[in-house]
């Protein structure tokens, strides 16, 4: 498992074999998925000070994976 806080497997216990199911079968719920891991990348470097970026800019990231991890809820409730 990676290092990365917020993995898609510490955020959604248990349905990783919805969400890979979902993943194949959807491309807009898949594109979804690599921009939740992209945007949760940018937040760790930034956390971790391997990039240097703005308070204003962190939030805006945490915000946007926040709205990422609701469409991904979404997609699994249905």
């Amino acid at each position: 498992m990676s290092n990365t806080p917020h993995t898609l497997g510490e955020e959604f216990p248990g349905q990783l074999d919805a969400i890979h199911a979902l993943k194949v079968t959807d491309a807009h719920f898949a594109r979804i998925l690599s921009d939740y891991d992209a945007v949760n990348d940018q937040i760790h470097r930034a956390e971790t000070r391997l990039d240097a970026i703005s308070q204003e800019a962190e939030v805006k990231l945490r915000k946007q994976r926040l709205a990422l991890k609701d469409e991904i809820a979404k997609a699994l409730a249905q």
